[in-house]
């Protein structure tokens, strides 16, 4: 397969930016077709990165893979890794967060094609006797899709009164080991939240009742489930599921936690041991091997992790509170001014990803900033996917010296000829983990 090299180093330097191209060919889109595109922006997503570090984050990298008959690679990178004086590494290892739904998600589509679970059944009939309550009929499909009613236990961990962030992050997240038997607990106590199917609510306790599924189902624990069915078959190298171990091995981004007092400095919360969020947001990977299982998930059939039909049923997507944002099961859906784009988003202290592809596989997009807790920065994120899919709007000078129009990207003063006219993004409703 051909390689084609598209950009050159410009710059490597601990508060600079680096913008780099190199050709990249995965065994699972050399089936792809090859769609035509826009060419990504390139100066647009840097210019959201830009915005994104100035808004706090340490060090922000944006990773654009074509796919087709050629395969091509644009990687844009700015400010630093680490607080040291390290650059940002787009090929280093972090924490994806909520991106592990989607790894979830396929497992559970995997059993579902072997007939071990009716996804319009009460999800209880899965789990562990005693799991949830008798009369609690939600089934696997509502729980999926955040539709089951059930209360999100991460908020009892987070929101304590008169705690700041970084203190709850301390006292009961960084080392505190969690069953995730005990996390579904704290959320069962609350009872459920409304009518099962009603609406939408994002909870996290959703996903960790889909690994207590898996484990149940399977017989394995939820690792070593993701390592055979998923982490093996498509050899990704630096995808891993650890809890409760606290370290990342190998080279990594540092992540950092904002302080809810903004005069205070940011966290190393790199350590962390993840079961409070378990299998629905403490894996670890890169942002190659993250476009690697995007790009074999939506291939469907052709990629080896699920059939068409398993990628229909994820892809048929419910809408949500926030515009232009849409659910399935496990799998969200951006509506972009070119189009739809699938996969899903991740904050979890110190990082937050992006990771989206077309449904069709022809690009994919992963962007990752190593702050949380700080919403200007997820902005800044959300608002390199626009350029990155959909590349480079018109130019168009303002009507009239009284009607000046808006620069929403930064690229350009307010009104100025030739700013950018992108809307932003609306940031999604993950935003904690």
């Amino acid at each position: 397969m051909a390689k084609t090299s598209l950009l050159r180093p410009l710059a490597v330097a601990a508060a600079g930016a680096v913008l780099m191209a190199t050709g990249a060919a995965h065994a699972v889109a050399a089936e792809q077709g090859t769609a035509a595109a826009p060419a990504a922006d390139v100066a647009g997503v840097l210019a959201a990165l830009q915005a994104t570090t100035a808004a706090g984050a340490p060090g922000a990298f944006a990773v654009i893979r074509d796919h087709g008959a050629q395969e091509d690679t644009r990687s844009v990178a700015t400010g630093l890794a680490n607080l040291d004086g390290t650059p940002m590494n787009s090929s280093w290892r972090f924490r994806v967060g909520s991106n592990s739904k989607m790894f979830t998600a396929v497992l559970v589509m995997q059993l579902v094609e072997e007939g071990r679970i009716d996804l319009d059944r009460p999800l209880r009939e899965y789990l562990p006797a005693g799991t949830l309550p008798e009369g609690w009929t939600m089934t696997g499909r509502q729980v999926m899709e955040h539709r089951a009613g059930i209360y999100d236990h991460t908020n009892d961990l987070l929101e304590q009164a008169g705690e700041e962030t970084t203190s709850a992050f301390e006292a009961r997240i960084r080392s505190t080991v969690y069953d995730p038997r005990d996390l579904v607990a704290l959320s069962v106590k609350h009872g459920v939240q409304y009518t099962p199917g009603s609406r939408y609510s994002y909870s996290n306790t959703d996903f960790v009742l889909l690994g207590l599924a898996i484990e149940n189902l399977t017989g394995q624990p939820y690792a070593e489930v993701l390592n055979e069915r998923i982490i093996q078959p498509l050899h990704l190298r630096k995808t891993s599921f650890v809890v409760p171990d606290q370290a990342i091995q190998g080279a990594h981004v540092t992540g950092y936690l904002t302080n809810d007092d903004r005069s205070k400095p940011l966290l190393d919360s790199t350590e962390s041991n993840g079961s409070w969020v378990w299998s629905a947001g403490a894996v670890i990977s890169d942002a190659e091997d993250l476009d690697r299982f995007l790009t074999a998930l939506v291939a469907g059939s052709n990629g080896g992790l699920v059939s068409d039909a398993s990628v229909q049923q994820m892809a048929a997507v419910l809408p949500t509170p926030t515009a232009k944002v849409s659910y399935g099961l496990g799998f969200r859906r951006i509506s972009l001014s070119c189009g739809d784009v699938y996969g899903h988003g991740g904050i979890v202290q110190g990082f937050q990803t992006q990771s989206f592809t077309a449904l069709d596989g022809h690009r994919s997009v992963v962007v990752f900033a190593n702050a949380s807790n700080n919403g200007a920065v997820t902005q800044g994120l959300m608002n390199t996917l626009e350029p990155a899919f959909c590349g480079k709007k018109p130019t168009v000078a303002p009507r009239s010296a009284f009607a000046p129009r808006a620069d929403t990207q930064g690229t350009g003063a307010p009104g100025a000829p030739g700013a950018r006219l992108t809307a932003q993004v609306p940031v999604v409703d993950d935003t904690r983990i």
